[in-house]
Formats: structure tokens, sequence, C-alpha cells
């Protein structure tokens, strides 16, 4: 396995995540250039908040991104800034945007971790520290 640790002042993480968002009213407005549009803004504003997209798609009717985002700032900032953001250049970019839905995107999301080690290694690896420490301790 290799993973890339990213570090900050005193935070050394990797922390990765699925995320997927849908348009209000599952709406499937996210084409004729307002995908191409959207990748552009959230390419754009995840390096003004210092998050990382790894792999992007947009479908007509929801957002797939897989992002990693520091720890002390959230994920759920992180996908509050990015949709509150795209949601207002968009529907000034677009006006059709704003006859159609009282706002871009739904207020709720999917989020899940990824990446790492599978869960059961490590549930394994904590119930061992004990084990491996008194080990240790003899051997010291």
């Amino acid at each position: 396995m290799n993973v890339k640790y990213k570090s900050n002042n005193n935070i050394v993480y990797s922390c990765k995540y699925h995320v997927v968002w849908c348009p209000k009213y599952r709406r499937k407005v996210l084409t004729n250039g307002v995908d191409v549009r959207l990748k552009e803004l959230l390419l754009e504003y995840a390096a003004n908040l210092s998050v990382d997209i790894l792999e992007m798609e947009i479908m007509p009717d929801h957002v797939h991104i897989l992002m990693e985002v520091a720890p002390q700032f959230g994920i759920h900032k992180a996908v509050k800034s990015l949709k509150g953001y795209t949601s207002k250049v968009l529907r000034s970019e677009y006006p059709f945007l704003k006859t159609r839905m009282p706002t871009l995107w739904t207020n709720s999301y999917f989020v899940s971790t990824v990446g790492g080690a599978p869960l059961e290694v490590i549930k394994q690896y904590i119930e061992n520290q004990k084990t491996s420490q008194r080990q240790k301790d003899k051997l010291g």
C-alpha cells in the first residue's frame, strides 16, 4: 500500500472523500456548457480553499468528486463552500438556472471516506497494540 500523506504545521493526514450532490429537484441542468463551467469553477475555487480535487465527473443531474481535505478545514465546510460559490457564479452566468429553481443545489449531499487500509486491518492493528507493547516492554 503506497499512501501519500500531507502535512501542515502540526498534522500529518490523508483524508480523502467521495462526495455527491444534486441540483434542486434533481433537475438535469448540468448540460450544454454548464457542466464544463462547473468543472472550471470547482477546480479554481478548490485551489483557493487548499482542497485537492483528485477526480471529478459532472452528470446532468448530479456531481461526483473525489477530494482531499485537511482535517482542520473539514469536509462539511469544503462542500458548503464549493456549493455556495458555484451556485452564485453559475446562476449569474446562466439566467435559466434562476427561473427553473429557487436554488441551484439541494441542501443535502452524500460523503464517504475513501482510501487507506480496509476497516478490518485497522481494527486488528488497534487490537494488537497492547500485545505489541507488552512484547516491547519484555524485550526492552
